[in-house]
């Protein structure tokens, strides 16, 4: 990946890859998941937060890895899948198939995909019965073996303790001088056990090793997302330019238009409209929410039913409550604003002095004019007003008015005297 981050630690949907292959597992009813690493690991151990994990002293090959796990994983009989965290495109269905295939009476089930060009990856061999006889790598398959469209995906479902078994008796003996874990193939078949595959999406088993993988991955997660979203009653009008968070939470009669992005923690309640070219982030919206276009809604930005957050306002751990308006040009950071408040274009909340946050208290009704600056800790209350240009630095009362701007003052005649005064200095004519 080149990159200073785990690999399993980079992002698809804004999770961890190594998060979406945990959880795949967990929705498929696992009862433990034992993570494998390397020993310089410090970094994905610190993600697992107290979550096992087993360590591969050293990298001898996939069989050496899944072996490492045996302390961990203990010999109790089950079913144990071996998966990967840099697929995190794989289903809790397709574990469940592979866990059930096992449960059935075969005593390993291997992932199987069918990708429109087979060429480099291992061919599942079938025997007469319509089992698995073998893996075989592309570079070592018969011309034959490489018509085969039945790819190997790598998640396997095996029987325990039969795995650690057959797990002692691969040899290193290859070009790679490693352990390979689809050798126990070939030694499950000699003991007369069944094996057998599950055919699964080949996006399912997308691995990826770099960033073009990345980004390909994250393409077919987008993919996923908007058509599930879509599929709930949520309108996009161009679904390709939305981006969305895998846990965002969008309710039915939503309506999104081109070019936005909601991210982690979001929710969005029944209908309301996300107008584009708008940024999303940790954000809550009641119903019938109106925002955008071009708004930027930051972590902690909580809105009543029927709020207006319009073009070029930002907001950051702010409430407003139902019906309460910003529609320019203003930043609301620190903030808990009334119902039905009207927020004036060019307003700003002074919240930071440059080491600590304020807040800033704004009442039911209040009407802020253009152009103020609220200097937090401040307190507007229900239905004042604060006229347009304002630099407000005290508590005002309900009910009241508040002006603060200097007096204007006007000069008669003073602009001709400025013009011809700088044109004798400069010798330009006017």
């Amino acid at each position: 990946m080149k990159s200073a981050v785990a690999k399993p630690l980079h992002q698809v949907g804004g999770r961890a890859m190594l998060a979406w292959s945990i959880d795949a597992a967990k929705a498929a009813g696992a009862d433990s998941i034992v993570t494998v690493l390397s020993p310089d690991s410090e970094d994905i151990q610190t993600w697992l937060d107290g979550a096992p994990f087993a360590i591969q002293r050293d990298q001898n090959g996939t069989g050496d890895a899944v072996a490492a796990a045996r302390d961990v994983v203990g010999g109790d009989d089950g079913i144990a899948i071996i998966m990967f965290a840099d697929t995190p495109l794989v289903t809790a269905s397709s574990l469940t198939a592979l866990a059930d295939c096992v449960a059935a009476g075969a005593a390993i089930a291997i992932a199987g995909f069918e990708p429109a060009d087979p060429t480099g990856y291992g061919r599942l061999v079938p025997d007469e019965d319509g089992g698995i006889n073998r893996i075989v790598e592309h570079k070592d398959a018969t011309e034959k073996e490489r018509r085969i469209a039945l790819c190997n995906g790598g998640i396997m479902a095996v029987r325990t303790p039969a795995l650690f078994a057959w797990l002692s008796r691969i040899t290193n003996d290859n070009a790679k001088g490693e352990y390979y874990l689809t050798d126990i193939v070939e030694l499950a078949v000699a003991d007369g056990q069944q094996v057998r595959h599950v055919v699964i999406a080949e996006e399912e088993v997308m691995g990826v090793n770099d960033r073009l993988d990345l980004a390909r991955a994250e393409a077919a997660l987008q993919s996923r997302l908007r058509i599930a979203a879509m599929e709930s009653g949520v309108t996009m009008i161009a679904p390709k330019t939305v981006f969305l968070s895998a846990d965002a939470v969008i309710e039915r009669d939503v309506i999104i238009e081109p070019h936005v992005v909601i991210g982690a923690g979001c929710h969005i309640g029944e209908g309301s409209m996300i107008r584009s070219f708008s940024h999303l982030e940790g954000a809550r919206l009641g119903a019938c929410c109106m925002i955008g276009p071009y708004a930027r809604l930051r972590p902690g930005t909580e809105a009543d039913e029927g709020v207006k957050i319009g073009n070029f306002v930002e907001t950051k751990n702010t409430r407003l409550g139902a019906g309460a308006k910003a529609n320019h040009l203003t930043y609301l950071g620190d903030a808990e604003i009334g119902s039905e408040a009207n927020i004036g274009a060019g307003t700003i909340t002074c919240n930071y002095d440059g080491y600590g946050k304020f807040q800033t208290l704004i009442g039911d009704r209040a009407f802020i004019g253009s152009n103020s600056a609220l200097v937090a800790p401040v307190s507007i209350g229900a239905r004042a007003i604060i006229g347009a240009g304002s630099t407000v630095t005290s508590d005002v009362e309900e009910d009241s008015v508040a002006v603060a701007r200097a007096s204007m003052t006007e000069k008669p005649g003073a602009a001709k005297a400025f013009r011809d005064r700088r044109d004798r200095d400069t010798g330009k004519k006017g």
